[in-house]
Protein backbone atom coordinates (compact mmCIF):
# COMPACT_ATOMS: atom_id res chain seq x y z
CA UNK A 1 0.00 0.00 0.00
CA UNK A 2 2.16 2.84 -1.17
CA UNK A 3 0.89 6.25 -2.07
CA UNK A 4 2.03 7.62 -5.39
CA UNK A 5 4.38 10.57 -4.94
CA UNK A 6 4.79 13.31 -7.48
CA UNK A 7 8.49 14.16 -7.47
CA UNK A 8 7.97 17.71 -8.70
CA UNK A 9 5.37 18.43 -6.03
CA UNK A 10 7.61 16.95 -3.33
CA UNK A 11 10.50 19.14 -4.50
CA UNK A 12 8.26 22.23 -4.47
CA UNK A 13 7.11 21.40 -0.93
CA UNK A 14 10.69 20.97 0.20
CA UNK A 15 11.67 24.35 -1.24
CA UNK A 16 8.68 26.02 0.41
CA UNK A 17 9.90 24.70 3.78
CA UNK A 18 13.57 25.51 3.17
CA UNK A 19 13.13 29.20 2.26
CA UNK A 20 11.80 30.35 5.66
CA UNK A 21 14.53 28.34 7.40
CA UNK A 22 17.17 30.09 5.26
CA UNK A 23 15.69 33.43 6.34
CA UNK A 24 16.22 32.44 9.97
CA UNK A 25 19.87 31.63 9.25
CA UNK A 26 20.29 34.90 7.39
CA UNK A 27 18.78 36.89 10.26
CA UNK A 28 21.02 35.24 12.86
CA UNK A 29 24.09 35.90 10.72
CA UNK A 30 22.98 39.48 10.01
CA UNK A 31 22.74 40.19 13.73
CA UNK A 32 26.19 38.69 14.38
CA UNK A 33 28.04 40.13 11.38
CA UNK A 34 26.52 43.58 11.26
CA UNK A 35 25.06 46.12 13.60
CA UNK A 36 28.09 47.67 15.23
CA UNK A 37 25.94 50.40 16.75
CA UNK A 38 25.20 48.29 19.83
CA UNK A 39 28.88 47.41 20.25
CA UNK A 40 30.02 51.03 20.08
CA UNK A 41 27.22 52.18 22.40
CA UNK A 42 28.13 49.52 24.95
CA UNK A 43 31.80 50.52 24.74
CA UNK A 44 30.90 54.19 25.21
CA UNK A 45 28.76 53.41 28.27
CA UNK A 46 31.59 51.32 29.71
CA UNK A 47 34.10 54.11 29.01
CA UNK A 48 31.98 56.71 30.84
CA UNK A 49 31.47 54.32 33.78
CA UNK A 50 35.17 53.55 34.17
CA UNK A 51 36.26 57.15 33.62
CA UNK A 52 33.76 58.41 36.22
CA UNK A 53 35.21 56.04 38.81
CA UNK A 54 38.43 58.06 38.61
CA UNK A 55 36.75 60.88 40.50
CA UNK A 56 36.76 58.66 43.61
CA UNK A 57 33.08 59.16 44.45
CA UNK A 58 31.75 58.36 47.93
CA UNK A 59 29.94 55.07 48.43
CA UNK A 60 26.52 56.54 47.61
CA UNK A 61 27.98 58.10 44.44
CA UNK A 62 29.53 54.78 43.41
CA UNK A 63 26.21 52.99 43.95
CA UNK A 64 24.40 55.67 41.92
CA UNK A 65 26.93 55.38 39.06
CA UNK A 66 26.73 51.57 39.16
CA UNK A 67 22.90 51.60 39.07
CA UNK A 68 22.96 54.02 36.13
CA UNK A 69 25.53 51.83 34.31
CA UNK A 70 23.54 48.63 34.78
CA UNK A 71 20.29 50.40 33.88
CA UNK A 72 21.76 51.77 30.65
CA UNK A 73 23.14 48.35 29.69
CA UNK A 74 19.78 46.68 30.37
CA UNK A 75 17.97 49.33 28.33
CA UNK A 76 20.41 48.84 25.48
CA UNK A 77 19.90 45.06 25.64
CA UNK A 78 16.13 45.47 25.46
CA UNK A 79 16.33 47.77 22.44
CA UNK A 80 18.84 45.50 20.68
CA UNK A 81 16.62 42.48 21.32
CA UNK A 82 13.54 44.23 19.94
CA UNK A 83 15.41 45.22 16.79
CA UNK A 84 15.72 41.62 15.63
CA UNK A 85 12.81 40.48 13.49
CA UNK A 86 13.20 36.79 14.25
CA UNK A 87 14.00 34.98 17.44
CA UNK A 88 15.99 31.78 17.43
CA UNK A 89 14.96 29.00 19.76
CA UNK A 90 17.08 28.77 22.92
CA UNK A 91 18.44 25.40 21.81
CA UNK A 92 20.17 27.12 18.87
CA UNK A 93 22.62 28.78 21.23
CA UNK A 94 25.17 26.16 22.12
CA UNK A 95 28.51 26.00 23.81
CA UNK A 96 29.99 28.62 21.50
CA UNK A 97 27.59 31.26 22.79
CA UNK A 98 28.40 30.40 26.40
CA UNK A 99 32.13 30.34 25.65
CA UNK A 100 31.91 33.74 23.96
CA UNK A 101 30.08 35.25 26.94
CA UNK A 102 32.56 33.84 29.47
CA UNK A 103 35.60 34.77 27.39
CA UNK A 104 34.24 38.28 26.82
CA UNK A 105 33.81 38.75 30.55
CA UNK A 106 37.31 37.41 31.20
CA UNK A 107 38.93 39.62 28.55
CA UNK A 108 37.06 42.76 29.57
CA UNK A 109 37.44 42.16 33.32
CA UNK A 110 41.10 41.22 32.93
CA UNK A 111 41.76 44.35 30.90
CA UNK A 112 40.06 46.53 33.51
CA UNK A 113 42.11 44.99 36.34
CA UNK A 114 45.45 44.94 34.50
CA UNK A 115 45.08 48.45 33.12
CA UNK A 116 44.13 49.64 36.61
CA UNK A 117 47.32 48.14 38.02
CA UNK A 118 49.34 49.64 35.18
CA UNK A 119 47.86 53.08 35.80
CA UNK A 120 48.57 52.80 39.53
CA UNK A 121 52.14 51.68 38.88
CA UNK A 122 52.82 54.49 36.39
CA UNK A 123 50.97 57.04 38.57
CA UNK A 124 49.37 58.72 35.58
CA UNK A 125 47.48 61.97 36.21
CA UNK A 126 44.38 60.88 34.26
CA UNK A 127 44.63 57.21 35.03
CA UNK A 128 40.92 56.45 34.88
CA UNK A 129 40.71 57.85 31.34
CA UNK A 130 43.60 55.61 30.24
CA UNK A 131 42.04 52.62 31.98
CA UNK A 132 38.65 53.32 30.43
CA UNK A 133 40.15 53.73 26.95
CA UNK A 134 42.18 50.51 27.14
CA UNK A 135 39.23 48.53 28.49
CA UNK A 136 36.70 49.84 25.97
CA UNK A 137 39.21 49.26 23.18
CA UNK A 138 39.77 45.65 24.24
CA UNK A 139 35.99 45.14 24.39
CA UNK A 140 35.48 46.49 20.85
CA UNK A 141 38.37 44.44 19.46
CA UNK A 142 37.10 41.24 21.10
CA UNK A 143 33.34 41.42 20.57
CA UNK A 144 33.24 41.53 16.76
CA UNK A 145 35.25 38.40 15.98
CA UNK A 146 33.76 36.58 18.97
CA UNK A 147 30.18 37.17 17.82
CA UNK A 148 30.99 36.06 14.30
CA UNK A 149 32.65 32.92 15.66
CA UNK A 150 29.70 32.09 17.93
CA UNK A 151 27.08 32.61 15.22
CA UNK A 152 29.13 31.08 12.41
CA UNK A 153 28.20 27.52 13.29
CA UNK A 154 24.45 28.13 13.68
CA UNK A 155 23.62 27.40 10.04
CA UNK A 156 25.55 24.13 10.02
CA UNK A 157 24.23 23.05 13.41
CA UNK A 158 20.61 23.71 12.44
CA UNK A 159 20.95 22.00 9.06
CA UNK A 160 22.22 18.84 10.78
CA UNK A 161 19.10 18.73 12.99
CA UNK A 162 16.71 18.57 10.07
Amino acid sequence: MSTPVDAEQAWADLQRIRVPQERVYDEIERCAFGGTRTTWTTAAIMWVFLASLGFDPPLWGFVLILVAYVGLLLTLAVFANRKSRMRAHHSVYGWRSVATFVAGGAVTGGTVLLSGRLVDWLQLPLGSVVQATLSAGAFVLFIGPANRWAAGSVRGRLEVRR
